[in-house]
């Protein structure tokens, strides 16, 4: 995913140099990027590779050909925000850091770090956790052990449909109210997965995975339409830049710095993990952090100014 997010910025600024409206053609095309996520899913978990040193030689490979094939793409000047006497600040984009001094994006990036935080939890040990079913006896030869990655896939696959959706429920209700929902299924998400097993509990599995896609899509996607849509054109491809470091460069490091010492302090015995209490514990966050948002958060929404972003 921190790849697919990268991209993002790129894709923003080809669609801005001819005139898109972004909000209803970005998600159309950046869904592009989880059916591809899906398919590596796919190909190293069928091929037996899903724990094996030779998926990082997949994935250079695959790289090293979308590396050349990126010379073939069309032209995409960047657009000439800073004039030439523009000081090394502004060149290197570093004014976008004044937006921390505006409470409501101060907020906004804050609370991006904590839920960049939550997805980094499910990319960690998402797939970890299903595999260790292979330690319960009547769980070692299930579908989800043997195909554990196939069922994570599930939310890629979840997450392609609520990309779809976005511009309809960030038109309708807001980026507060987007971004409360992904919360909310935030928390739905550990919580499925602290009472799924993979037998009478595969239900709950499958609807965390289900879960998963809104989860991701209305923080994540939404967040940086939300930063396109209220940001300065000169600062906003530095402002991209800035939610992405906050969720996928602050928050997924304290979120997988902080839970690793926290699983292997208090829910690690006899190298097993307490995998119940863990995905409890990790849906408390998520609570806290849904209400906190709710309170403190405040933005009022306006239709019009979504509609018009690409004007």
């Amino acid at each position: 995913m921190p790849t697919i997010s990268l991209s993002n910025s790129v894709a923003y600024t080809i669609l801005k140099n001819n005139k898109f409206d972004v909000v209803k053609v970005f998600p159309p095309i950046r869904v592009w990027g989880t059916i591809g996520f899906i398919v590596a899913m796919w190909i190293t978990n069928l091929s037996g590779n899903k724990a094996s040193a030779n998926m990082f030689y997949l994935s250079a490979i695959a790289a090293f050909v979308l590396g050349i094939y990126s010379f073939t793409l069309p032209k995409c000047p960047p657009q000439k925000l800073i004039s030439d006497d523009a000081t090394l600040t502004e060149k290197l984009g570093l004014t976008a850091f004044k937006l921390f001094g505006t409470y409501k994006m101060a907020l906004f990036f804050l609370f991006s770090m904590f839920l960049g935080a939550a997805l980094q939890l499910t990319n960690m040990y998402g797939d970890v956790y299903l595999s260790e079913f292979a330690n319960v006896p009547e769980y070692a030869d299930s579908f989800v052990v043997k195909y554990s990655t196939i069922i994570m896939s599930i939310s890629q696959i979840s997450e392609t449909l609520f990309i779809l959706a976005i511009p309809f429920f960030l038109k309708r209700f807001g980026i507060k109210q987007v971004m409360l929902i992904s919360m909310l299924a935030w928390v739905l998400r550990f919580g499925l997965f602290a009472y799924g097993n993979p037998v009478d509990g595969l239900w709950m599995i499958i609807m965390s995975c289900i879960v998963y896609g809104m989860a991701f899509d209305f923080f994540n996607i939404s967040g940086s339409l939300f930063v396109e849509t209220t940001t300065d054109s000169k600062i906003r491809s530095s402002a991209q830049g800035l939610f992405m470091m906050m969720s996928n460069g602050f928050g997924a490091f304290f979120g997988g710095l902080l839970s690793g010492m926290l699983i292997d302090t208090y829910f690690t015995h006899d190298g097993q993990r307490d995998w119940h209490n863990i995905w409890l514990t990790f849906a408390g966050y998520a609570l806290v952090i849904a209400i906190a948002f709710a309170v403190l958060f405040k933005h009022k929404h306006d239709p019009k100014a979504v509609e018009n972003v690409s004007h």
